[in-house]
């Protein structure tokens, strides 16, 4: 319900509530252009998530500089994000940090990284232009809910323990429900829905897949590139990928994992899947076999686990032969035919069986959040709510695994910063 006008408080021009990534920029662009900006944030210090990105390496943006072509990979929504991001995308972005000194380097898949390898260097970019615009931090509030002064039309932010705070204009940066103890916890779905914004369920969105079979946590740390994933949903053959995975201690996880979870996801309600891993998808069954033929020739008088090493890691030798039923320790002259057969399919075609996907606190983003036909994205402003704005996690936006995250919260932060 509306709130009764109170005359003696100050009103902030803006008040930006959550200092994460998006939050930040937000704050810092109102703060530059000379507006009065109160930013809120409930945990002790700014930037939490901020600091564990990337495994705290901090996956900052990805180089698809093409506005056409970045949208493209945020999964049906690059209609509504084509305005924002032809005001700020990777260009600006890394225009924006590299101004304050922090280098940068381009790895893998166009993933781009602080040149130290520390999220910290991107904190304190962040902090240092808040800082440098005046804004003004309050930390450890913990915001219970937004109304508006039915008299002034002002917002009106109420804080746990404490007074409330006014804003003539809110931009709400609270996040998604992903990796909860950062503070991530979903409330802000709250106050925008009780506001009339529609909420798509929040689910855990990139995140890692649990696995039924007990040999993968002997692997936990290994890493495999250049591999191909398929999922079969009740024996028929689903989606392929092709890309990185890396074992952990109860399943798999890497880039490639990431962007088919939530895909996995959605295939477990209409059955029982398993995920067949391709080590050497650029060679056919002949061309493999042939390959293994040569190396067990040439080292005739070695042990097969031996030979196999100069396949493949190590520590997946002694799991592959597990799974075939071959003994590691015969002499490569001795492998039967049939043994040799059966390597080659189990290397084309390791079976993985799923169990399901981790929960929202292991998951880089979560899907949901505010329905995008609310919100007018040349400016971020709420179609529902007039100068109330929205950035970051709180959209309902899918992206991959890459830097899209972060350069969405940055492009979403900038253009709300620059319109509000």
């Amino acid at each position: 319900m509306p709130t009764k006008s109170s005359t003696t408080q100050k009103i902030w021009d803006i008040v930006v509530i959550g200092g994460g990534p998006a939050g930040m920029m937000s704050a810092g662009r109102a703060g530059e252009r000379g507006r009065s900006v109160l930013l809120l944030e409930k945990n002790p210090t700014l930037g939490v998530k901020l600091l564990i990105t990337g495994g705290g390496r901090c996956n900052v943006t990805n180089n698809l500089s093409d506005v056409r072509v970045l949208t493209s990979k945020y999964k049906g929504n690059s209609t509504f994000l084509f305005s924002a991001f032809s005001q700020c995308a990777i260009d600006e972005t890394l225009g924006f940090f590299h101004m304050r000194g922090m280098a940068t380097k381009v790895e893998a898949e166009g993933r781009i990284f602080p040149v130290s390898d520390s999220a910290k260097s991107v904190y304190d970019v962040m902090v240092g232009y808040i800082r440098e615009h005046d804004v003004n931090v309050q930390t450890s509030a913990h915001v219970s809910d937004i109304t508006i002064d039915e008299t002034t039309g002002d917002f009106v932010i109420n804080l746990k323990g404490a007074d409330c705070v006014r804003a003539k204009s809110c931009i709400v940066a609270t996040g998604g429900t992903s990796h909860p103890e950062t503070g991530s916890t979903g409330e802000g779905f709250k106050w925008l829905k009780k506001l009339g914004h529609t909420i798509n369920t929040p689910d855990p969105s990139l995140v890692p897949i649990a696995l039924k079979d007990t040999w993968v946590k002997r692997l936990s740390g290994i890493s495999l590139d250049d591999i191909k994933l398929t999922i079969y949903c009740d024996g028929v053959k689903q989606k392929a990928h092709k890309g990185k995975i890396l074992f952990t201690h109860v399943g798999i996880s890497g880039p490639t994992v990431l962007n088919m979870s939530k895909q996995v996801g959605e295939m477990m309600r209409n059955g029982t899947l398993v995920i067949y891993l391709d080590l050497f998808p650029a060679r056919d069954h002949g061309a493999l076999k042939k390959e293994l033929q040569i190396l067990l020739l040439e080292g005739s008088n070695k042990r097969l686990k031996t030979v196999l090493a100069t396949l493949i890691p190590t520590a997946l030798v002694t799991e592959v032969l597990a799974l075939a039923k071959i003994d590691g320790e015969t002499p490569s002259h001795s492998v039967r035919k049939e043994d040799r057969t059966a390597l080659i399919t189990l290397l084309k075609a390791i079976p993985l069986h799923v169990q399901g996907l981790l929960g929202v606190d292991k998951a880089i983003v979560s899907s949901g959040g505010i329905v995008p036909s609310e919100v007018n994205f040349k400016t971020l402003e709420s179609r529902i709510v007039p100068r109330l704005y929205l950035v970051g996690d709180v959209l309902d936006i899918d992206r991959p695994s890459g830097g899209y995250s972060l350069q969405l919260c940055w492009t979403t932060g900038f253009v709300a910063g620059e319109s509000v």
